[in-house]
């Protein structure tokens, strides 16, 4: 019986989830746990285990097309298949034959969110180039800022950065837009944004997408900014960028993998971590953050935070 569980398990494939970019996304994970270029400040995955620029291909691709397939075996509807996951997607080295696989299989568009920071690497460029949709960040207007959200690996530097955004946008042809991650008291001030704005028109993206915290962040300093706020600074891009943060009224689409009925018998018997509610429904550690997200945002959960680590409730019973 334990190996039927274990080959029916879907390791790196999760979802679909509800995404407010990409509608019903199924998540494919790339890369081992928190193994990034980056150790972001706000990251809801908490801090990186692995900072590196080193690319691998850490899982076969004949096992990720594998659980692809029996993904969509399932018939539930799916918007975009989504390179993303627990790290930095582009770590991983064999993209190029990976999306080709993909698109051997189904006509659904394949979409790559990314933190930008090896974009000017000829070969990621060249791995990522097929996908119908790519989704960089952009998270400061200069190194100092750069420096203090992102926290890169050795190698990497704004300039660097910001060069590999032109370089790709010059000669990718599908899609391409470009997320800027917001943090108060950091980032969020008036003329700190204009200067984003302005590297901004230097890449030329399709669409601009403003985020901020939403989930518990990796460290503490990493402070979301009010919605308000937030449309103001969308105006002062040219066209004007789309908010994307999840705020209360906007989490409504329906729990879809996981029933949020599941989850939250699971929080009324116990507050849970993340990876508690991931492992007590045997689900992608991702999907869990997205339906504790929508559970949070509308208002049905709380988060509490001590010295054991971050837990959610059912709202009511802190």
């Amino acid at each position: 019986m334990a190996k039927d569980i274990n080959k029916n398990k879907f390791r790196y494939v999760f979802g679909p989830v509800p995404s407010r970019r990409l509608g019903r996304s199924l998540g494919v994970d790339l890369v081992p746990f928190k193994t990034c270029t980056y150790d972001c400040i706000y990251c809801q995955l908490g801090r990186t285990t692995v900072k590196t620029m080193k690319r691998e291909t850490f899982i076969p691709i004949k096992v990720l097309i594998r659980e692809i397939r029996r993904k969509l075996n399932e018939k539930r509807k799916v918007d975009y298949i989504t390179l993303s996951g627990s790290g930095e997607p582009t770590l991983y080295s064999d993209l190029a034959p990976l999306i080709e696989g993909i698109k051997d299989i189904t006509d659904i568009p394949v979409a790559v969110l990314t933190n930008g920071s090896l974009l000017w690497n000829e070969d990621v460029r060249t791995g990522i180039d097929k996908a119908d949709l790519v989704v960089p960040s952009l998270d400061a207007g200069d190194d100092a800022r750069f420096t203090r959200v992102n926290r890169p690996v050795e190698g990497i530097d704004f300039d660097t950065m910001m060069e590999g955004l032109r370089q790709f946008r010059h000669s990718y042809r599908g899609a391409f837009w470009l997320e800027v991650f917001l943090l108060d008291r950091i980032t969020a001030a008036e003329e700190h944004i204009r200067r984003i704005a302005a590297l901004v028109r230097s890449i030329r993206p399709d669409k601009v997408q403003l985020n901020t915290v939403v989930r518990p962040p990796a460290e503490k300093s990493a402070l979301s900014v009010p919605e308000d706020r937030m449309r103001a600074f969308a105006k002062l891009f040219d066209p004007e960028a789309e908010v994307i943060a999840d705020y209360p009224h906007a989490a409504d689409m329906e729990s879809m993998a996981a029933s949020r009925e599941d989850i939250v018998r699971l929080l009324k018997r116990r507050p849970c971590t993340l990876e508690d509610v991931a492992a007590g429904l045997a689900i992608h550690r991702n999907e869990a953050v997205k339906h504790l997200e929508h559970l949070s945002a509308e208002n049905l959960v709380s988060v509490i935070e001590n010295e054991k680590g971050v837990f959610y409730v059912i709202k009511g019973s802190e």
